[in-house]
């Protein structure tokens, strides 16, 4: 079965991928972080079988961080399948066959359903998480305000529980040095614009709404979505600039060469040469796909590297072995 990362959307050559997560929480019982162990285990049991019991039951294995290896569980938080803050707890979340939504279970809140679509389409990832909350929206009783809406454990998660996602890439905006710019003006209209990675690794960011209460899932991701797209315009408009640089190119074709070629990639050096990459494939240099570039983001992380081999890795080993993956799919 393919993975929803191995495909690509509208914009891509932006657009890494959509996500929409929604917070839902049981309206007889405390928050997580007021509860006992016993007390999760409990409504943990309880809200996968509500899963299990539906239309979708066939689609979802359910997955105990306590029973993981250490790795194992870091590898889904690399996935964005399970926040950080599960895998610490060794919580448990249900994910889909192909990766595209997985289920929290008493994290922050009781439920957060997080569905990934390829490219600009949040449509497509609101409708995969929608179809999950009306499961316990259905079988269950929701936390709900007729004037607060659905009730969270944050108050800033308040209204539509909703949070919309993009994930950009954005190198000519950051040669530019305009990020900083651009992140202060989307925070006038409400929303946030942040580093994917530590230390902006692979020129990549996360444009999502601040604002849930008062106003509608559509309200807000038609919002999310039009300022996406003016920052789609002007990161073309700022690699048409890069293109009549002839030393820019070549600095992406050395990228490329070094690629090819490196017998060892540590992770820093990994993702600043995939954003070179992928930015060559979107000036028409390199003939590879966006989903070539966009598996390897995905699956070549450390931990997830590590995970799919039966043995403990060293750094160096996996760097070894990134190293070879990257140079067989380029």
């Amino acid at each position: 079965m393919s993975r929803w990362y191995e495909h690509e959307g509208n914009n891509s050559d932006v657009v890494l991928y959509s996500k929409v997560r929604l917070a839902r929480n049981l309206a007889d019982s405390p928050f997580p972080n007021r509860m006992s162990s016993e007390i999760k285990k409990s409504i943990t049991k309880k809200l996968y079988a509500t899963l299990k019991n539906s239309e979708f039951a066939n689609e979802f294995d359910l997955i105990n961080l306590a029973d993981c290896d250490k790795t194992k569980a870091v590898s889904y938080a690399e996935k964005q399948l399970a926040s950080p803050e599960l895998v610490k707890t060794g919580g448990s979340f249900m994910v889909s066959n192909n990766e595209d939504i997985s289920v929290l279970f008493c994290e922050e809140d009781h439920i957060r359903i997080n569905a990934f679509a390829a490219g600009q389409d949040l449509e497509a990832a609101f409708e995969k998480a929608n179809d999950i909350d009306d499961v316990f929206l259905g079988s269950l009783k929701i936390a709900y305000s007729d004037r607060l809406g659905f009730l969270t454990a944050s108050p800033i998660n308040l209204g539509t529980g909703l949070k919309a996602s993009f994930v950009l890439h954005l190198p000519a905006l950051t040669e530019k040095r305009a990020i900083y710019k651009l992140s202060s003006m989307v925070g006038k209209l409400g929303l946030t614009l942040r580093e994917l990675y530590k230390n902006a690794a692979g020129d990549m960011y996360v444009l999502s709404n601040q604002v849930s209460l008062g106003i509608s899932e559509k309200s807000a991701i038609d919002n999310v979505s039009a300022i996406c797209d003016q920052i789609v315009k002007q990161e073309r408009e700022a690699r048409g600039e890069l293109a009549k640089d002839y030393e820019f190119e070549d600095r992406i074709y050395r990228n490329l060469g070094i690629l090819k070629s490196a017998r060892i990639l540590k992770t820093d050096e990994f993702l600043k040469g995939m954003s070179l990459a992928r930015l060559g494939k979107a000036l028409g240099y390199f003939d590879f796909s966006y989903s070539t570039i966009g598996e390897m983001l995905y699956t070549l992380q450390n931990a997830t590297l590590a995970s799919d081999t039966a043995t403990e890795l060293s750094d160096e080993t996996i760097g070894k072995l990134r190293a070879k993956i990257v140079r067989e799919k380029l």
